[in-house]
């Protein structure tokens, strides 16, 4: 089963410095049928404007993915990193026990786009963690690229969860395949183009959900860019 939610069914809200869609309730966008997918918690397609970004806050017990699409996002956090994550760089920030930490725009020109992403953990209390790895380009291109996981598959960063976070980049005509169990999640986002996966099309902005499947293929019906997560059910 692929279920669709398109671009416009997203919940979208412009605050001035930051122009977002939020796939699943978050902040004071609440819908009770709208809350995972999986372990999938928090999916945010934010743009952040030049000289603008979030302050100082609080999290813990999440895994918190970041993968910058274009521009360059700055990092700072109570455990004393810091860093600027540049496109198709990855940061994850293990929240663990609790950490404070910002995400800011540090251009005087150009906006930042990204998507941050939070996996509910295995754990809670663990403690906070923070890293990121640059991705090339071609190591992308026409194929899944992973970049997360439980630290099973080589060269990913590591969260506290048996996901797996894959990035890709298809040429027009291009094709990939993904295997799963019928027992997980999977989550597909196209940011970039248009694709079809097992016969159900996808455009830009639009989201695949996708349950009881154990095969996909992806085929790009433009050059696309895309992000899938490979997902378990959601256990507390």
């Amino acid at each position: 089963m692929v279920k669709t939610i398109k671009s416009k069914e997203r919940h979208h809200a412009n605050f001035g410095w930051l122009d977002t869609h939020w796939h699943f309730s978050f902040d004071q966008y609440f819908d009770p049928s709208n809350t995972n997918w999986g372990a999938l918690r928090v999916f945010n397609d934010d743009i952040i404007e030049p000289g603008q970004g979030f302050g100082m806050h609080p999290h813990r017990d999440m895994e918190i993915i970041t993968y910058v699409i274009a521009g360059e996002l700055e990092h700072q956090d109570s455990t004393g990193n810091r860093g600027v994550i540049h496109p198709g760089e990855v940061q994850v920030m293990s929240a663990g026990t609790g950490i404070l930490h910002s995400e800011y725009n540090h251009s005087k020109k150009s906006p930042v786009h990204l998507m941050q992403v939070w996996v509910v953990p295995r754990e809670r209390g663990l403690k906070p963690r923070w890293e990121q790895h640059q991705f090339a380009p071609d190591e992308r291109e026409g194929k899944l690229l992973p970049v997360v996981s439980s630290g099973d598959l080589a060269g990913t960063l590591k969260i506290d969860q048996d996901a797996q976070i894959y990035v890709s980049a298809l040429p027009v005509g291009g094709e990939a395949t993904h295997q799963t169990e019928t027992d997980r999640k999977v989550y597909i986002f196209v940011h970039e183009g248009e694709v079809d996966v097992n016969g159900v099309k996808l455009a830009a902005g639009d989201q695949g959900r996708i349950a009881e499947e154990t095969s996909l293929t992806i085929k790009a019906a433009k050059d696309s860019e895309l992000i899938l997560l490979d997902l378990p059910e959601l256990r507390y």
